[in-house]
């Protein structure tokens, strides 16, 4: 209870009990035989009660009220700028697609011929008859070589037929002087004699010889 509010009930209190004593004493002064208007006086007296108003209570300020924050700061947005975010177009140039490879089975190769039966007898070579050194002699150098003092070695090849005579002959290496190539080969046609080659059943064939004549100058 405020302050006033307990002085405003004392003060009720206090007049109550006056009151109560006022009449008291009134029935004391009528029963004492008071004049009417000493009791008219008295209670006039008495029941003026000073009491006093209630102060109005004072109003307590209100506080000031709070400063509001304030606002942010408006930000404007920068302006929106059109970008192109889609990427240029691709330019492709069609590449012609390669044919496939052809594969091509390989051909079979032909059946080797069979081999032919084995021979009876083993085949045999041309061979000389006698010394092959008595082909060509000293007395057949030729002179203009014997005169020029010419000497060499010649290579030579001869073919042989079944009768064991040359058919032909070759120069395989010169002697570096023709007339000699020419002379080895002159001698040996008409000198040289063979066995004639044998083919696989024992018969005669052709065959081949291949052998060289030096020539030296002679020194007697």
């Amino acid at each position: 209870m405020a302050y006033a509010d307990q002085e405003m009930s004392g003060n009720k209190i206090a007049a109550f009990v006056v009151v109560a004593l006022l009449h008291l004493a009134l029935g004391y002064a009528l029963v004492t035989g008071l004049a009417y208007e000493g009791y008219k006086a008295i209670v006039k007296k008495v029941t003026t009660v000073d009491i006093k108003k209630d102060e109005p209570k004072k109003e307590e300020k209100p506080p000031p009220p709070k400063k509001e924050a304030a606002p942010p700061p408006i930000v404007v947005p920068p302006p929106m700028t059109n970008i192109n975010t889609r990427p240029p177009p691709l330019e492709t140039t069609p590449v012609p697609v390669p044919a496939p490879p052809v594969f091509q089975l390989p051909t079979p190769a032909p059946p080797a011929p069979a081999a032919p039966p084995p021979p009876r007898i083993q085949p045999k070579s041309a061979v000389p008859k006698g010394n092959p050194a008595s082909w060509a002699t000293t007395n057949d150098y030729p002179t203009r070589a014997l005169r020029e003092e010419r000497a060499g070695t010649t290579s030579f090849r001869v073919s042989v037929g079944p009768d064991g005579r040359v058919t032909s002959c070759s120069v395989t290496g010169s002697s570096g002087s023709p007339d000699l190539d020419e002379a080895t080969c002159s001698n040996v046609t008409r000198r040289a004699r063979f066995a004639p080659a044998t083919d696989g059943e024992g018969n005669p064939t052709s065959g081949s010889y291949s052998n060289r004549i030096r020539w030296v100058i002679p020194t007697d």
